[in-house]
């Protein structure tokens, strides 16, 4: 099992501080989610049915034709390389891991190719899985660009598959609205920009005759019914979408100014996260846990992903760790 954002049980264990006295900055999850309502007792005690106006919900949303809802787009991934005869994969890297993993472990040849490459990739693979934006380094690239490498893919019964869980605040540069074209492979989530990771939703939006073969690798019922019921709603919201996209663009803006104070540029981003590249990064890492900071940590390249606080509160709890940890190395630097 690869290692993930979130584990903070593991944090508890090892330093010894309580779940509450924690703030968890380690996952790039929206900390101010998309309020769910109470559920009708029935969602609890009825089977799923593809029939209850989910799909309708992600198709609208999303401005794609067909979609197809899954447990989390983590069933997506592990299921898609299953689909292909073993061929020649290339993984946008650094990225979320488990797509190069996937497609290994179903007898793919796969490697690992950095943003500044992906040109020369998708000339040479029979398939190319982006992450856009990038987790966790906030890679973006044009639309048009991604539909050139789709064409050169597709020309010769390729695919081209562009994870977009971190994409919902930025829709204009999506690639949903595409996904009708034949090996074209989009991947939706509601966990990040929604905030509700633990109903365990996500979407494939691609063509249907592609669709149709997922549906039946992963059987019947994937997504419960109260999970159904909450995406449904979620996707259908489209003010709280719109006032949340433009919160998050700020603070994400105020997270990447407070570290950049701080002596910690961010390398990269996007409306969920920031992300910096340090030497000091496990030291760092650990000081910020020692005071009940938990953010992810990447050893290769050697960094921080920091996740969005929510309340003010947090936010003057991150920046007081930052400056008491990062202004007397910036002091020593100036002197």
């Amino acid at each position: 099992m690869l290692e993930h954002g979130g584990s903070l049980a593991r944090a508890i264990t090892r330093y010894g501080i309580a779940r509450e006295d924690w703030l968890d900055l380690s996952t790039g999850i929206n900390p101010v989610g998309w309020p769910v309502p109470p559920l009708p007792a029935s969602v609890w005690s009825r089977l799923p049915e593809t029939e209850d106006g989910l799909a309708e919900a992600a198709r609208a949303c999303y401005r794609c034709d067909a979609v197809l809802p899954v447990a989390g787009t983590q069933a997506a991934i592990q299921a898609l390389p299953r689909l292909r005869a073993p061929g020649r994969v290339h993984v946008l890297s650094p990225g979320y891991a488990e797509h190069a993993q996937a497609w290994r472990r179903a007898g793919h040849e796969v490697a690992g190719v950095s943003a500044d490459n992906l040109d020369g990739a998708s000339s040479r693979a029979d398939v190319l899985v982006v992450i856009h934006p990038n987790n966790p380094t906030g890679a973006r690239f044009a639309p048009d660009r991604l539909l050139a490498w789709h064409g050169q893919l597709a020309a010769r019964g390729g695919w081209l598959v562009v994870d977009e869980a971190f994409m919902d605040a930025t829709n204009e540069a999506s690639l949903a609205p595409h996904s009708t074209r034949e090996g074209l492979v989009v991947l939706r989530s509601l966990g990040k920009f929604f905030g509700l990771a633990g109903a365990r939703v996500g979407f494939v939006c691609a063509p249907r005759k592609l669709l149709a073969r997922l549906e039946e690798a992963l059987g019947p019922w994937t997504v419960a019914t109260p999970a159904r019921a909450i995406a449904s709603a979620a996707l259908g919201e489209r003010e709280w979408q719109d006032r949340t996209r433009r919160r998050l663009i700020r603070d994400a803006a105020r997270l990447g100014a407070l570290l950049e104070k701080n002596g910690l540029a961010p390398d990269g981003g996007c409306a969920l996260f920031q992300w910096v590249r340090t030497r000091d990064a496990a030291r760092l890492h650990h000081r910020l846990a020692q005071r009940g900071l938990w953010v992810r940590l990447f050893a290769e390249p050697q960094s921080l992903r920091f996740g969005l606080p929510g309340a003010e509160k947090d936010w003057a709890r991150l920046e007081t760790a930052l400056g008491e940890l990062c202004r007397p190395a910036l002091t020593g630097a100036a002197r």
